[in-house]
């Protein structure tokens, strides 16, 4: 048997999962249409007819966006050392260590901005 069957099996089962949900919806959900259906939604912010001229956009949401960004990234990197920080050595724990000490820096400058207060 080849070694790509079993890859090829899933790329055609999450084609068919994702297109055969896409052709449900539109199958099965709702035709009526209204205002507020169609309106755009901007991030619990009221949407304006002129939005250029509206003033500047709260940095809160940039910065929620942000956190995740560096944690997500953290895990990412961080797991895979966890798993093998034994063979890696010395030289891992310098790489982590720096990798560590570099992801703090946006995390401060969130902090500093107000990124982890959430009262409003």
């Amino acid at each position: 048997m080849n070694p790509y069957v079993p890859l090829l099996v899933m790329i055609i089962a999450s084609a068919v999962i994702a297109f055969g949900g896409l052709a449900a919806s539109a199958i099965l959900g709702p035709k009526k249409y209204n205002r507020v259906k169609v309106l755009n939604y901007e991030c619990g912010v009221e949407a304006t007819p002129n939005a250029g001229s509206a003033g500047r956009f709260p940095i809160k949401y940039f910065l929620t966006a942000m956190t995740f960004i560096i944690f997500d990234i953290e895990v990412v990197f961080l797991y895979p050392w966890a798993v093998s920080h034994e063979e890696l050595g010395l030289f891992g724990l310098i790489a982590m260590a720096s990798f560590v000490f570099l992801i703090t820096v946006p995390f401060i400058y969130e902090w500093r901005r107000g990124g982890l207060e959430w009262s409003e």
